[in-house]
């Protein structure tokens, strides 16, 4: 029986399995991609790193770090810092990451370059290798030459890929590979430059790591150098990735729930037109049970093959995933195909089609025989309790596939109750609408439109259901551009000619007066001349470091015990800086106490405020100071920004370096002048914003296009709930349209009515997306940014009326047939 009904019912059904189709492909699509990247991670974790573990400094190592590192034979090194380089054919210059390396790195894994045979004899040969893409930018080719600093190479070839590094990691600072013998040449390694020495080692198979790292990473640490291993640094990424995966699992989850919603408001007026069927079917002996079990069947097939089919259309998706992720995945994926997910996947679709859809099959239950003559919108009602119960039942759910999906119970009943909330507001504001049209109903206006609107409230409507669907989709399309305009305000560099648009770096005391006069000569104004003095905490309030280091009860993060502090000495304040506790002090006489300024993340992480003293090692020479105040500095300016400041009168004669600020009007000058100062002075780094602002803006693009793939099922979904929706409806709207003409209505009056009902249907849905990820988009800004919101227009250029439009197009899609043809004969086809 249920067979035969389904067979009869085939067109509306395969719509109903359609609405959970797209939100099982999207969740086993990022499952089988999850799974697949964390065994990828593992079978690639040294690969990742090139090597069994690395020891690293950000300085020249200490006598006692250069010794551990000596006794444990590496078997390559390494220093690298960032420069600024020339190509001499072109006259460009650009910012690059300097990587001087000495023997046969990577153990694991390879370099790619082209020519392929480059990566083995550019040690041999004296060349350098550099990245394709700064190639091509500057139209520099193998055979070509480059300036790094004093040093001349050639190009020896082009550099797509080593193990360790990413597209996005080296959009700032492209990589440079050269022979390290040649970096002393250089002359780059001055006074205040940042760098890292690495040393790589390849350990035999039965080396025990993990007890190489709990022994001698303690005694690096005491010597401000650090010791990874490749498993170490595997867990580290699969954590990283993972809460990628969480999210694109939650817009996943997102667009199978639409869906669901779909399937329960379908159901729900399936179920209402074959009221009358059952209870004739009750009254020829039929049980509660057997016409309960029809349509369970119906519901449960539906969701099994959906499911099933979900998981294949999953599985081919996941192909998909390495392409988008491609610029932040420091390896290639090999893609398998698991059990596991795609079980989980038609399991899915069997439990959620039937959870949504049990409500409205309960009416089955309690429909009586005497429906077969009387028949009305509150005939089936089903027990107060009944409906508690399986209201709860899916709530429960909801809760714990959240908590399986994001391993945080507090993030998961968050996600659910913003979840509710969002379908609760868009609810809401459907039932708002309808009863203001009741209340307020315009009776003045013209038929088709008075028409069009009695339509949104009649029996049977789908108002309600196609508002959530479309303001769903609406709103998370539209929330992602809101909030990458946030994000980009935050990162844009400014026109005003108080805003630096050029910062130089690494200027050394004898160059300060020869870089200034260069820049005035260049009509450039000097915003800022800042003095850089580098130095590290010896003691904080009376307990040296080297103490804290090996107190496992510290309440001190590790790193400000190792860090290489950057300071500066000024008098007063700036624009991202306010002073949240103590009291500034602008200057100091010789012989007063030392009062400092401390950054609030500095202040909790050594857990030090005001009146607490601190002891620095000034190259060499202790410094006792006292915190004096404490500020919150908002960092997202991109503008030199320091967690300690010491007042004027301290650090004048200490050994420092300087960093201008300028401003260039246009690319064209920039270029002149970062390509004329490189080559007075090779040792500084010039750092251009306009080409931060366009690196961090192309990062936001690759994101948005990841979240806009996410979003796309949603949307997608979103569609199909409402094709479902208006075909579920087309008898109802058949018989009001056959009443319409056999009244002596027009087909254009009739196209009118329903083009009405649907823009005001789209315009709702779409409207009240818009609206509400406006208002989340600005909490975001003012609570979580902190920045002026300026909402982008696209979203009502664009969304609003496509949307509208799109909604428009499927809803008289669905009235062509009874427009082509006669009353009667419109009746006997659709019997």
């Amino acid at each position: 029986m249920a067979w035969r009904d389904a067979k009869a019912s085939k067109v509306r059904l395969i719509l109903f399995m359609s609405s959970i189709i797209l939100g099982i492909a999207a969740v086993v699509s990022i499952q089988l991609f999850s799974t697949n990247l964390k065994d990828n991670i593992q079978r690639q974790s040294k690969s990742l790193m090139g090597a069994d573990f690395i020891i690293d400094s950000k300085q020249i190592p200490s006598e006692r770090a250069q010794t551990i590192i000596d006794s444990l034979q590496p078997d390559a090194y390494e220093v690298n810092f960032v420069s600024m380089i020339t190509f001499p054919k072109s006259g460009g210059t650009k910012l690059v990451k300097v990587r001087g390396l000495e023997g046969e790195f990577p153990f694991y894994g390879e370099m790619d370059t082209e020519p392929t045979v480059a990566a083995a004899t550019y040690q041999e040969s004296g060349g350098a290798l550099v990245d394709a893409t700064l190639l091509l930018q500057f139209n520099a080719k193998p055979g070509d030459s480059i300036k790094i600093g004093k040093l001349t190479l050639p190009i020896s070839g082009a550099l797509k890929a080593i193990p360790g590094s990413t597209a996005i990691s080296t959009s700032v600072a492209p990589l440079v590979v050269i022979p390290y013998r040649f970096i002393a040449t250089t002359e780059l390694l001055q006074f205040g430059s940042r760098k890292e020495y690495q040393y790589f080692y390849k350990a035999s198979d039965t080396l025990n790591l993990a007890n190489l790292e709990s022994k001698i990473g303690p005694q690096l640490d005491f010597e401000n150098a650090d010791l990874d291993t490749h498993t170490s640094t595997t867990k580290r990424l699969g954590r990283r990735y993972d809460n990628v995966g969480k999210f694109l699992n939650l817009a996943a989850f997102v667009a199978l729930l639409l869906g669901c919603i779909g399937i329960a408001s379908s159901v729900h007026i399936y179920i209402k037109e074959k009221l009358s069927a059952i209870a004739v079917l009750k009254c020829m002996g039929a049980s509660r049970l057997q016409s309960f079990l029809i349509f369970l069947i119906q519901i449960a097939g539906i969701g099994i093959l959906g499911g099933l089919i979900g998981s294949l259309i999953g599985a081919a998706l996941q192909e998909i995933f390495p392409y988008l992720l491609k610029d932040f995945l420091p390896f290639t994926i090999e893609m398998n195909l698991s059990a596991q997910p795609i079980f989980m996947g038609v399991f899915l679709g069997l439990f959620m089609a039937v959870l949504f859809a049990l409500l409205s099959l309960l009416h089955t239950w309690y429909v009586s025989p005497l429906e077969v003559l009387r028949v009305d919108e509150q005939a089936v009602k089903e027990p107060i309790g009944i409906r508690i119960l399986v209201l709860s039942t899916i709530l429960l759910f909801l809760f714990l596939f959240s908590l399986w999906l994001l391993r945080d119970a507090l993030y998961a009943l968050f996600f659910v109750g913003a979840t509710l909330l969002t379908f609760a507001l868009l609810t809401g504001v459907a039932l708002i609408f309808i009863k203001t049209i009741k209340r307020f109903f315009p009776k003045r206006w013209s038929f088709p439109i008075r028409q069009s609107l009695l339509n949104l409230f009649r029996p049977n409507n789908q108002t309600v259901v196609l508002v959530v669907a479309i303001g769903l989709g609406t709103f998370l399309i539209s929330t992602l551009y809101f909030t990458k305009d946030i994000l980009l305000a935050k990162t844009e560099v400014g026109q005003g000619t108080e805003n630096a648009n050029i910062i130089v770096l690494d200027v050394q005391p004898t160059q300060v007066d020869a870089v200034a006069q260069n820049i005035k000569s260049k009509g450039l104004p000097i915003l800022n001349n800042i003095p850089l003095v580098t130095m590290r905490m010896h003691s904080i309030k009376g307990q040296p470091v080297n103490v804290l280091r090996q107190d496992s009860t510290r309440q001190v993060r590790g790193w400000i015990l190792n860090h290489e502090f950057r300071t500066t000495y000024r008098d007063s304040l700036i624009s991202s800086e306010k002073l949240d506790k103590g009291k500034w002090t602008p200057r100091i006489a010789a012989g007063d106490p030392v009062l400092i300024s401390i950054s609030d993340n500095i202040a909790s992480d050594a857990n030090i405020t005001v009146g607490d003293a601190v002891v620095f090692n000034v190259q060499g020479v202790l410094m006792e100071t006292t915190v004096g105040s404490i500020r919150k500095v908002d960092w997202t300016q991109i503008q030199l920004n320091f967690s300690i400041v010491f007042p004027a009168g301290v650090l004048e004669q200490a050994p420092q370096f300087n960093v201008f600020t300028t401003k260039a009007p246009d690319e064209a000058s920039s270029a002149a002048f970062q390509r004329d100062l490189v080559a007075e002075f090779p040792n500084v780094s010039i750092i251009d914003l306009r080409q931060v602002f366009t690196v961090v803006e192309d990062i936001l693009d690759k994101v948005s296009w990841v979240i806009n793939f996410m979003a796309f099922f949603s949307i997608l979904t979103g569609i199909i709930v409402l094709i479902g929706s208006v075909r579920t409806s087309k008898y109802q709207r058949i018989k009001e349209s056959v009443l319409l003409r056999t009244l002596g209505a027009k087909n254009a009056q009739i196209l009118r009515i329903s083009a009405f009902e649907y823009v005001f249907l789209g315009l709702l849905g779409s409207l009240v997306g818009i609206l509400l990820a406006l208002v989340s988009s600005l909490c975001l800004a003012v609570f979580v940014f902190k920045e002026p919101f300026a909402p982008s227009a696209i979203p009502f250029l664009v969304f609003l009326p496509g949307i509208t439009l799109l909604v428009l197009a499927i809803g008289l899609s669905n009235i062509q047939t009874v427009l082509r043809s006669s009353p009667l004969e419109v009746l006997r086809r659709e019997r």
